[in-house]
């Protein structure tokens, strides 16, 4: 497995929809697979989408497994052509990002969320989940559909510098 390049706003891929991918592409199992040594290279990094690494695909990977913030955890989630079909309980809360290292931002997202979406290699998965895990899924569903999370902040007094502790 490879660890990929990352690229950053304002890269145009970062703000393109992705296209639809076949799961069973044997190209996109692959891609997949070095997305996920990708977000583990990185730390902190709780999910991945495919615009991030420079492909404009519906396909991303989470895992909130250990992050302090994380109540539900499904361990790591894979999943390619991914939509919401169930939203509620909307709250506020900080957001960051690879590709916008030096940033965080206040994001309203849903508190619970149903994604179904299709695990490459594999078959079709509903994934029901809230807290922290919902805002991660949500946040790798808006890179594939070419948003950021400074597309979602609710104005300029809600964007933050990162700190970084030494």
């Amino acid at each position: 497995m490879t660890v990929l390049p990352v690229v950053r706003a304002p890269d145009p891929v970062l703000s393109r929809a992705g296209a639809t991918v076949d799961p069973h592409d044997p190209a996109v199992i692959q891609l997949a697979e070095d997305m996920v040594s990708t977000m583990r290279a990185a730390p902190g990094c709780v999910g991945l989408a495919a615009p991030q690494v420079g492909v404009p695909a519906q396909l991303f990977v989470v895992d909130v497994t250990g992050h302090p913030k994380a109540s539900t955890v499904h361990g790591l989630l894979v999943l390619a052509n991914a939509g919401i079909v169930e939203a509620s309980r909307w709250k506020q809360g900080r957001e960051g990002c690879l590709s916008i290292p030096d940033l965080t931002g206040d994001v309203k997202r849903a508190g619970r969320i149903v994604v179904v979406g299709e695990i490459p290699g594999g078959g079709k998965i509903t994934v029901s989940t809230d807290a922290f895990e919902a805002r991660a899924l949500q946040h790798e569903i808006d890179h594939c559909n070419g948003l950021l999370f400074v597309d979602r902040v609710s104005g300029a007094h809600a964007i933050y510098q990162r700190k970084v502790y030494l």
